[in-house]
């Protein structure tokens, strides 16, 4: 029966989504190239979806995270998450056994079992269950569930399917938040039948990041007359925005295309198509195209730009004219991308698991202006890469670095090529004007350690 682990507790029609013909028309101002997209048939060498629990659980305070699968799930999040045994971290691990997958036990009072147990022992305002493989495998039926146990023990129960069939393991994080959304309160039609533009200038973000960094991207938009009315998720499920029809919604991150639909097709949001809030130069076309939304002339963003980039001085001397080689991982790969394009790397390739061409079309203009003004080649863009045709493409090319997932970097690195893990980049904090310097940091940090040795006589490493 299922046992509480011991040690672990495409988008359509809108009014304001820049279409992809945007791009085009973009590229056809700047020259004749166009980018390159190929898709290949390779694996998705990539982290489990569930493990979007070791942040989110952390971002929305008052709630608590039932990871639905088998011991290979508790095994990673055991591993991948770190946590002592004694921590009791708000998530936990309801581990399917063979009665389970076999259909001899009821799932429902196993899950209400638990659940009764987590409302006791923590009392959360909200209770998330993870469905894994598994459950997909066996057709649990999960949100029938959901609503019958929610009338019964009186919390709210939302269902998220962040299983292995995802693309990328950040594709968690979009199947939380569009779970989420369902559950936002419905704002109350304004009489106002005016839709010419927005009728106040309220702003709902989605997407997952620190409390520092969304006040920092709060505070930049207020500069510019710009409230946000609320975040999703929110700090505490009872804080969840209110979404209606005259509700503008903008995304922070490239792997939200599930939620961003979501809110347009359940929600009837209006969204905000911009280039992510990445670099100094993603972040200043983020909130241009906001204002633009909303009719304001934007203050101020190309001084404070132009500082930001003399602040990295330091970092772009040292990149300048550098290669690097994405893999592809965590489908940040096209915002880094742009912005190392800016500092004034070579990209060679750009391999990412999955692009929404739809979602991205300000991301992917923004790209096509920046080659375009920097005078270089636009890289190529490779989804759902096949490994064994990068290794052969990067001993062609030969990047001075290489960012890459966990998996290939120590073999990557013993012949003889410098790697960086993309998971870090996922996890530190890249938005916004002020952490420009934490990514450059990241990326510079491998090239850094390669003078050193170099200086020291140790540029060989590897035995041959």
């Amino acid at each position: 029966m299922f046992q509480k682990s011991k040690s672990l507790t495409r988008i359509s029609k809108t009014s304001n989504v820049i279409p992809f013909a945007l791009a085009q028309e973009i590229a056809g101002e700047i020259g004749s190239e166009k980018i390159t997209f190929e898709c290949e048939t390779g694996n998705y060498h990539t982290f489990c979806p569930i493990s979007c629990v070791s942040w989110l659980y952390q971002k929305i305070e008052d709630s608590f995270f039932l990871v639905i699968g088998t011991k290979t799930c508790g095994y990673f999040l055991q591993n991948a998450l770190g946590v002592m045994i004694f921590a009791e971290p708000r998530y936990a691990m309801a581990e399917l056994e063979e009665a389970d997958i076999s259909a001899q036990l009821n799932d429902y009072k196993e899950l209400k079992r638990l659940c009764l147990q987590i409302k006791q022992d923590r009392n959360p305002s909200v209770i998330v269950w993870i469905g894994t493989c598994t459950t997909e495998i066996i057709k649990m039926d999960l949100e029938g569930m959901a609503p019958r146990l929610e009338h019964e023990l009186k919390i709210p129960i939302v269902v998220a399917r962040a299983n292995g069939l995802d693309y990328a393991f950040t594709q968690g994080e979009d199947t939380v938040l569009s779970a989420m959304a369902q559950k936002c309160p419905s704002k109350v039609l304004s009489n106002n039948n005016d839709e010419s533009g927005p009728k106040s200038n309220d702003l709902v973000l989605f997407g997952s990041l620190p409390g520092p960094v969304s006040t920092m991207l709060s505070h930049e938009l207020k500069r510019q007359g710009i409230n946000v009315s609320g975040w999703l998720p929110s700090p505490h499920y009872k804080d969840l925005p209110e979404l209606g029809d005259d509700v503008y919604v903008c995304g922070i991150n490239p792997f939200l295309s599930r939620t961003a639909t979501t809110l347009m097709r359940r929600r009837k949001c209006k969204l905000i198509t911009a280039p992510f809030p990445i670099g100094p130069d993603g972040t200043r076309a983020w909130i241009e195209k906001i204002c633009s939304v909303y009719g304001i002339t934007p203050i101020g963003l190309e001084e404070r730009e132009t500082k930001i980039w003399e602040t990295l001085e330091e970092y772009t001397q040292l990149i300048k004219g550098k290669s690097v080689f994405f893999m592809g991982d965590n489908l940040l790969e096209i915002s880094l991308a742009r912005f190392l394009i800016r500092c004034g790397m070579i990209v060679h390739e750009i391999g990412i698991p999955y692009i929404d061409k739809r979602f991205q079309a300000a991301e992917l203009a923004l790209l096509e202006k920046t080659c375009f003004e920097k005078g270089i080649p636009l890289p190529r863009i490779v989804e759902k890469p096949d490994n064994y045709y990068q290794i052969q493409r990067i001993r062609e090319f030969q990047p001075d670095l290489v960012i890459t997932g966990m998996a290939h970097a120590n073999p990557l690195e013993a012949r003889g090529i410098t790697t960086k893990w993309s998971v870090e980049f996922t996890f530190a904090q890249i938005h916004g004007f002020g952490n420009s310097r934490d990514i450059l940091e990241l990326v510079t940090r491998p090239l850094r350690r390669n003078q050193k040795l170099d200086s020291l006589g140790l540029s060989e490493l590897v035995k041959k």
